[in-house]
């Protein structure tokens, strides 16, 4: 390999590796989330994880993110500034990409997640007052 592709990995190596915190949520709550962001004019939707139980999704948004964070029904964890690599493989064993990154923003903006998460749970509300 030469010099220049040595230089090219290292950087994409990099700039795939990011800070972040992550948002945790209940599959229902996360999925009705992701489906109102996608929908949603302007903003995206970042990289998404889910568990291999299927109990949980994790979105990613930026750094500093837990340190307000008051989201009843979800908590927000921050990775302490070790990053998170964008890769194929998902960060954390036992999870898999909803999202993967590529597909994605690279983070999602905490204030449209929280607005989406609030849609989310009056949605499903009144979903389950219809039974």
């Amino acid at each position: 390999m030469n010099p220049v592709e040595s230089d090219e990995g290292s950087l994409m190596e990099a700039a795939m590796e990011i800070s972040c915190d992550v948002v945790t949520v209940p599959t229902r709550h996360g999925l009705e989330a992701v489906d109102i962001l996608r929908r949603g004019v302007g903003e995206g939707v970042g990289p998404v994880l889910h568990d291999d139980g299927g109990e949980t999704l994790g979105f990613l948004v930026p750094p500093g993110t837990a340190a307000g964070w008051d989201v009843p029904g979800s908590t927000c964890t921050e990775t302490d500034g070790r990053g998170l690599r964008l890769a194929p493989e998902p960060p954390v064993e036992g999870s898999d990409w909803l999202l993967p990154p590529g597909d994605a923003d690279l983070a999602t903006d905490p204030a449209v997640l929280r607005a989406a998460l609030d849609e989310a749970a009056r949605l499903i509300e009144a979903a389950d007052n219809c039974r």
